[in-house]
Protein backbone atom coordinates (compact mmCIF):
# COMPACT_ATOMS: atom_id res chain seq x y z
CA UNK A 1 0.00 0.00 0.00
CA UNK A 2 2.78 2.40 0.92
CA UNK A 3 4.71 1.57 -2.26
CA UNK A 4 1.62 2.33 -4.35
CA UNK A 5 1.25 5.67 -2.57
CA UNK A 6 4.93 6.56 -3.05
CA UNK A 7 4.62 5.86 -6.76
CA UNK A 8 1.38 7.88 -6.91
CA UNK A 9 3.00 10.83 -5.09
CA UNK A 10 5.89 10.76 -7.57
CA UNK A 11 3.49 10.88 -10.52
CA UNK A 12 1.40 13.60 -8.87
CA UNK A 13 4.42 15.85 -8.32
CA UNK A 14 5.63 15.25 -11.87
CA UNK A 15 2.22 16.15 -13.29
CA UNK A 16 1.28 19.04 -10.98
CA UNK A 17 4.60 20.57 -10.00
CA UNK A 18 5.15 22.22 -6.63
CA UNK A 19 2.50 21.05 -4.15
CA UNK A 20 2.12 21.80 -0.45
CA UNK A 21 2.19 19.03 2.13
CA UNK A 22 -1.40 19.84 3.14
CA UNK A 23 -2.59 19.48 -0.48
CA UNK A 24 -0.85 16.11 -0.76
CA UNK A 25 -2.32 14.95 2.53
CA UNK A 26 -5.81 15.95 1.41
CA UNK A 27 -5.43 14.33 -2.01
CA UNK A 28 -4.10 11.02 -0.68
CA UNK A 29 -6.30 11.10 2.44
CA UNK A 30 -3.43 10.67 4.92
CA UNK A 31 -1.92 12.80 7.69
CA UNK A 32 0.72 15.49 7.22
CA UNK A 33 3.15 13.33 9.17
CA UNK A 34 2.57 10.43 6.77
CA UNK A 35 3.30 12.70 3.78
CA UNK A 36 6.52 13.89 5.41
CA UNK A 37 7.61 10.28 6.00
CA UNK A 38 6.72 9.41 2.38
CA UNK A 39 8.80 12.31 1.07
CA UNK A 40 11.75 11.13 3.19
CA UNK A 41 11.33 7.62 1.72
CA UNK A 42 11.29 9.00 -1.83
CA UNK A 43 14.48 10.97 -1.20
CA UNK A 44 16.19 7.88 0.25
CA UNK A 45 15.20 5.88 -2.84
CA UNK A 46 16.86 8.43 -5.13
CA UNK A 47 13.87 10.52 -6.24
CA UNK A 48 15.11 14.15 -6.14
CA UNK A 49 12.26 15.75 -4.19
CA UNK A 50 13.00 19.37 -3.29
CA UNK A 51 11.34 21.16 -0.37
CA UNK A 52 10.67 24.86 -1.00
CA UNK A 53 9.86 27.07 1.98
CA UNK A 54 7.71 30.18 2.12
CA UNK A 55 4.06 31.06 1.47
CA UNK A 56 4.19 29.54 -2.01
CA UNK A 57 6.35 26.63 -0.91
CA UNK A 58 5.86 22.91 -1.04
CA UNK A 59 7.45 19.82 -2.55
CA UNK A 60 8.56 19.45 -6.15
CA UNK A 61 10.72 17.10 -8.19
CA UNK A 62 13.85 18.39 -9.87
CA UNK A 63 13.32 19.24 -13.57
CA UNK A 64 16.24 16.99 -14.51
CA UNK A 65 14.42 13.91 -13.24
CA UNK A 66 12.71 11.81 -15.92
CA UNK A 67 10.52 8.75 -15.56
CA UNK A 68 10.04 5.89 -17.99
CA UNK A 69 6.73 6.66 -19.66
CA UNK A 70 6.19 3.00 -20.62
CA UNK A 71 4.89 2.24 -17.16
CA UNK A 72 1.31 1.20 -17.91
CA UNK A 73 0.29 -2.43 -17.53
CA UNK A 74 -2.03 -4.12 -20.06
CA UNK A 75 -4.98 -3.59 -17.69
CA UNK A 76 -4.09 0.10 -17.34
CA UNK A 77 -3.83 0.46 -21.11
CA UNK A 78 -7.28 -1.12 -21.33
CA UNK A 79 -8.71 1.64 -19.12
CA UNK A 80 -7.02 4.28 -21.29
CA UNK A 81 -8.56 2.72 -24.40
CA UNK A 82 -11.98 2.71 -22.72
CA UNK A 83 -11.67 6.42 -21.87
CA UNK A 84 -10.60 7.25 -25.42
CA UNK A 85 -13.52 5.35 -26.90
CA UNK A 86 -15.84 7.29 -24.61
CA UNK A 87 -14.34 10.57 -25.82
CA UNK A 88 -14.75 9.49 -29.45
CA UNK A 89 -18.39 8.51 -28.87
CA UNK A 90 -19.05 12.05 -27.58
CA UNK A 91 -17.02 14.16 -30.02
CA UNK A 92 -15.93 11.95 -32.94
CA UNK A 93 -12.58 13.74 -32.60
CA UNK A 94 -10.19 12.61 -35.40
CA UNK A 95 -7.13 13.14 -33.17
CA UNK A 96 -8.67 10.93 -30.51
CA UNK A 97 -9.26 8.24 -33.14
CA UNK A 98 -5.62 8.48 -34.26
CA UNK A 99 -4.45 8.20 -30.66
CA UNK A 100 -6.66 5.17 -30.14
CA UNK A 101 -5.16 3.48 -33.19
CA UNK A 102 -1.63 4.19 -31.98
CA UNK A 103 -2.34 2.66 -28.59
CA UNK A 104 -4.02 -0.41 -30.06
CA UNK A 105 -1.12 -0.98 -32.46
CA UNK A 106 1.69 -0.45 -29.94
CA UNK A 107 4.72 -2.29 -31.30
CA UNK A 108 6.59 -2.47 -28.01
CA UNK A 109 4.10 -4.65 -26.15
CA UNK A 110 1.16 -6.97 -26.64
CA UNK A 111 -2.25 -5.42 -27.27
CA UNK A 112 -4.12 -4.44 -24.16
CA UNK A 113 -7.13 -6.51 -23.17
CA UNK A 114 -10.29 -5.15 -24.76
CA UNK A 115 -12.80 -6.40 -22.24
CA UNK A 116 -12.43 -4.73 -18.84
CA UNK A 117 -16.12 -4.74 -18.05
CA UNK A 118 -16.61 -1.01 -18.73
CA UNK A 119 -18.22 0.72 -21.71
CA UNK A 120 -18.44 4.52 -21.86
CA UNK A 121 -21.03 5.43 -24.49
CA UNK A 122 -21.39 9.23 -24.52
CA UNK A 123 -23.01 9.47 -27.95
CA UNK A 124 -25.97 11.21 -26.32
CA UNK A 125 -23.60 14.12 -25.60
CA UNK A 126 -23.09 14.90 -29.28
CA UNK A 127 -24.23 18.38 -30.24
CA UNK A 128 -26.58 18.83 -33.17
CA UNK A 129 -23.75 20.45 -35.11
CA UNK A 130 -20.54 18.52 -34.44
CA UNK A 131 -18.67 20.93 -36.73
CA UNK A 132 -19.06 23.73 -34.15
CA UNK A 133 -17.47 21.59 -31.44
CA UNK A 134 -14.57 20.59 -33.68
CA UNK A 135 -14.00 24.14 -34.95
CA UNK A 136 -13.81 25.43 -31.40
CA UNK A 137 -11.28 22.73 -30.54
CA UNK A 138 -9.21 23.91 -33.51
CA UNK A 139 -9.40 27.52 -32.32
CA UNK A 140 -8.24 26.46 -28.84
CA UNK A 141 -5.20 24.54 -30.10
CA UNK A 142 -4.26 27.22 -32.64
CA UNK A 143 -4.81 30.04 -30.12
CA UNK A 144 -7.08 32.04 -32.41
CA UNK A 145 -9.85 34.41 -31.35
CA UNK A 146 -13.43 33.47 -32.23
CA UNK A 147 -16.53 35.58 -32.84
CA UNK A 148 -20.13 34.43 -32.56
CA UNK A 149 -23.67 35.56 -31.89
CA UNK A 150 -24.94 34.48 -28.48
CA UNK A 151 -28.39 34.42 -26.87
CA UNK A 152 -28.29 34.33 -23.07
CA UNK A 153 -30.84 33.04 -20.54
CA UNK A 154 -32.68 36.36 -20.62
CA UNK A 155 -33.18 36.01 -24.40
CA UNK A 156 -30.72 38.86 -25.08
CA UNK A 157 -28.66 38.43 -28.27
CA UNK A 158 -25.36 40.10 -29.09
CA UNK A 159 -21.99 39.49 -30.74
CA UNK A 160 -19.06 38.18 -28.67
CA UNK A 161 -15.33 38.15 -29.41
CA UNK A 162 -13.41 35.84 -27.08
CA UNK A 163 -10.19 33.88 -26.65
CA UNK A 164 -11.24 30.19 -26.35
CA UNK A 165 -9.52 28.19 -23.61
CA UNK A 166 -11.35 24.84 -23.58
CA UNK A 167 -14.50 23.05 -24.69
CA UNK A 168 -16.11 21.14 -21.84
CA UNK A 169 -19.17 19.10 -20.97
CA UNK A 170 -20.79 19.99 -17.65
CA UNK A 171 -24.22 20.82 -16.24
CA UNK A 172 -25.76 18.48 -18.87
CA UNK A 173 -24.49 20.51 -21.86
CA UNK A 174 -21.42 21.48 -23.89
CA UNK A 175 -19.82 24.81 -23.02
CA UNK A 176 -16.96 26.97 -24.24
CA UNK A 177 -14.68 28.33 -21.53
CA UNK A 178 -13.22 31.56 -22.89
CA UNK A 179 -11.66 34.88 -21.97
CA UNK A 180 -13.95 37.81 -22.77
CA UNK A 181 -11.99 40.87 -23.78
CA UNK A 182 -15.03 43.10 -23.31
CA UNK A 183 -15.61 41.88 -19.73
CA UNK A 184 -11.93 41.25 -18.94
CA UNK A 185 -12.74 37.92 -17.28
CA UNK A 186 -13.42 34.25 -18.00
CA UNK A 187 -16.90 33.13 -18.95
CA UNK A 188 -18.71 30.00 -20.12
CA UNK A 189 -20.88 29.98 -23.24
CA UNK A 190 -23.41 27.25 -24.01
CA UNK A 191 -22.73 25.87 -27.48
CA UNK A 192 -26.40 25.45 -28.40
CA UNK A 193 -26.89 29.18 -27.82
CA UNK A 194 -24.12 30.11 -30.27
CA UNK A 195 -24.55 30.91 -33.97
CA UNK A 196 -22.56 32.46 -36.83
CA UNK A 197 -19.29 31.12 -35.39
CA UNK A 198 -16.18 32.58 -37.01
CA UNK A 199 -12.56 31.65 -36.30
CA UNK A 200 -10.50 34.78 -36.91
CA UNK A 201 -6.82 35.18 -37.78
CA UNK A 202 -6.39 37.30 -34.65
CA UNK A 203 -4.07 35.66 -32.08
CA UNK A 204 -4.56 35.74 -28.31
CA UNK A 205 -3.64 38.93 -26.48
CA UNK A 206 -2.63 37.14 -23.30
CA UNK A 207 -1.36 33.88 -21.84
CA UNK A 208 -3.98 31.73 -20.14
CA UNK A 209 -3.62 29.35 -17.23
CA UNK A 210 -4.67 25.70 -17.67
CA UNK A 211 -8.44 25.36 -18.03
CA UNK A 212 -8.87 23.36 -14.81
CA UNK A 213 -7.09 26.07 -12.83
CA UNK A 214 -9.27 28.78 -14.39
CA UNK A 215 -12.41 26.83 -13.52
CA UNK A 216 -11.35 26.43 -9.89
CA UNK A 217 -10.69 30.16 -9.61
CA UNK A 218 -13.95 31.20 -11.29
CA UNK A 219 -15.99 28.77 -9.18
CA UNK A 220 -14.78 30.59 -6.08
CA UNK A 221 -16.53 33.71 -7.40
CA UNK A 222 -19.58 31.95 -8.86
CA UNK A 223 -22.11 34.70 -9.62
CA UNK A 224 -25.03 32.33 -10.23
CA UNK A 225 -27.95 32.57 -7.82
CA UNK A 226 -29.10 29.36 -6.12
CA UNK A 227 -32.43 28.55 -4.48
CA UNK A 228 -33.35 25.69 -2.14
CA UNK A 229 -36.72 24.13 -2.96
CA UNK A 230 -38.79 21.74 -0.86
CA UNK A 231 -40.96 19.19 -2.68
CA UNK A 232 -43.52 16.59 -1.73
CA UNK A 233 -43.19 13.73 -4.22
CA UNK A 234 -45.58 10.89 -4.78
CA UNK A 235 -44.01 7.44 -4.92
CA UNK A 236 -44.40 7.36 -8.72
CA UNK A 237 -42.16 10.41 -9.16
CA UNK A 238 -39.61 10.13 -6.36
CA UNK A 239 -36.96 8.36 -8.47
CA UNK A 240 -37.26 10.86 -11.34
CA UNK A 241 -37.15 13.83 -8.97
CA UNK A 242 -34.04 12.40 -7.32
CA UNK A 243 -32.40 11.76 -10.71
CA UNK A 244 -33.21 14.97 -12.59
CA UNK A 245 -33.35 17.46 -9.72
CA UNK A 246 -30.62 15.83 -7.60
CA UNK A 247 -33.07 15.88 -4.73
CA UNK A 248 -32.30 14.53 -1.27
CA UNK A 249 -35.03 12.83 0.77
CA UNK A 250 -35.50 14.51 4.15
CA UNK A 251 -38.67 12.72 5.27
CA UNK A 252 -40.69 9.65 4.24
CA UNK A 253 -44.43 9.14 4.73
CA UNK A 254 -46.35 5.92 5.30
CA UNK A 255 -48.12 6.12 1.94
CA UNK A 256 -44.78 6.12 0.07
CA UNK A 257 -44.63 9.89 -0.52
CA UNK A 258 -41.41 11.69 0.38
CA UNK A 259 -40.35 15.19 1.31
CA UNK A 260 -37.38 16.12 -0.85
CA UNK A 261 -34.95 19.03 -0.84
CA UNK A 262 -33.12 20.24 -3.98
CA UNK A 263 -30.90 23.19 -4.89
CA UNK A 264 -31.42 24.82 -8.29
CA UNK A 265 -29.87 27.65 -10.31
CA UNK A 266 -32.38 30.50 -10.57
CA UNK A 267 -32.06 31.43 -14.24
CA UNK A 268 -31.62 27.90 -15.62
CA UNK A 269 -34.70 26.38 -17.23
CA UNK A 270 -34.03 22.64 -17.24
CA UNK A 271 -35.17 22.05 -13.64
CA UNK A 272 -38.30 24.20 -14.09
CA UNK A 273 -39.30 22.19 -17.15
CA UNK A 274 -38.71 19.02 -15.13
CA UNK A 275 -41.10 20.21 -12.42
CA UNK A 276 -43.77 20.91 -15.04
CA UNK A 277 -43.24 17.50 -16.64
CA UNK A 278 -43.80 15.75 -13.30
CA UNK A 279 -47.29 17.27 -13.15
CA UNK A 280 -49.39 16.52 -10.07
CA UNK A 281 -46.94 13.88 -8.87
CA UNK A 282 -44.84 16.65 -7.28
CA UNK A 283 -45.95 19.62 -5.19
CA UNK A 284 -43.60 22.48 -4.40
CA UNK A 285 -43.93 23.29 -0.70
CA UNK A 286 -41.52 26.24 -0.77
CA UNK A 287 -40.57 28.85 -1.79
CA UNK A 288 -43.97 30.47 -2.32
CA UNK A 289 -42.62 32.46 -5.28
CA UNK A 290 -41.92 29.24 -7.18
CA UNK A 291 -45.43 27.96 -6.45
CA UNK A 292 -46.79 31.12 -8.06
CA UNK A 293 -44.51 30.76 -11.07
CA UNK A 294 -45.62 27.15 -11.64
CA UNK A 295 -49.29 28.16 -11.30
CA UNK A 296 -48.85 30.93 -13.87
CA UNK A 297 -47.14 28.56 -16.33
CA UNK A 298 -49.82 25.89 -15.84
CA UNK A 299 -52.63 28.41 -16.39
CA UNK A 300 -51.05 29.57 -19.65
CA UNK A 301 -50.79 25.97 -20.87
CA UNK A 302 -54.42 25.26 -19.93
CA UNK A 303 -55.54 28.49 -21.62
CA UNK A 304 -53.70 27.58 -24.82
CA UNK A 305 -55.35 24.18 -25.16
CA UNK A 306 -58.83 25.39 -24.15
CA UNK A 307 -58.78 27.59 -27.27
CA UNK A 308 -58.61 24.52 -29.51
Amino acid sequence: MKLDRLYAITLYLLNHGRTSASELAKHFEVSLRTIQRDIDSLCLSGIPVVAVSGAAGGYEISEQFKIDRKFATPDEYSLILTALRGLISATDDPKARQTLEKLICRSDSAPAPDDNGIILDFSVLREGDQAVLQRLQTAVTERRTVRFTYTNNNNETRMHSVEPVAVMYRWYAWYLLAYSRARDDYRTYKLVRMSDLEITDEPFNREHKPAEMILKETEKTDSRQYTDILLRCRQAARSRAAEYLKGVIVEEYQNGDVLMKATVVDNEHFWFGTLLSLGDNVEVISPEKLRGRLLEAAEKIVSLYRQL
